[in-house]
């Protein structure tokens, strides 16, 4: 479900959870204030080609999606990219992730790009079987250096758009 700019902070809230998990596999900082904010979030009701949504589980939040028009890999602007993705632990290995990661896909027909730095084995566990449920297709990750920084890309189509 899209997330309106009244449930910013709620989405902050979650963000934070979401960076003390990546904390562990990152070099994120907390900062004085102790959170680790997010300073690009309110861009996502600012800025035209970002969307940012929030997932629920049996009518209870259960984490959020943030997704945004341009390869964060290449200068390509008309992918789509995953910009964040975070399903609170007591809702993994339910399928909340796949579905929520399958609606936003549904939602935004066209070429997608799903990011995972090189040392999240689990998340890139995740987005394989999300891609290769949703294309019917095995997912393949290519290895893409970017500023400095490792990820697997998964890459695909969805032809999938709900509002067509």
């Amino acid at each position: 479900m899209p997330a309106t700019k009244e449930q910013e902070p709620v989405l902050a809230n979650l963000l934070e959870l979401y960076a003390h998990d990546f904390s562990e596999l990152s070099d994120l900082k907390i900062g004085v204030d102790g959170r680790f904010g997010y300073e690009r979030l309110p861009l996502f009701w600012r800025e035209p080609g970002r969307f940012p949504f929030l997932i629920r589980a049996n009518g209870d939040l259960a984490g959020f999606v943030l997704v945004q028009q341009g390869s964060q890999v290449s200068t390509a602007g008309e992918i789509w990219d995953v910009a964040e993705f975070f399903v609170l632990r007591r809702y993994r290995r339910h399928g909340v992730g796949v579905r929520a990661a399958h609606g936003v896909w549904k939602m935004f027909a066209g070429r997608w790009e799903v990011r995972v730095t090189v040392n999240n084995l689990l998340a890139r566990s995740f987005w394989q079987r999300a891609v290769s449920e949703f294309t019917g297709m095995p997912a393949e990750s290519v290895l893409t250096e970017v500023a400095g920084k490792r990820w697997h890309v998964f890459s695909f189509i969805s032809n999938r758009n709900l509002n067509a």
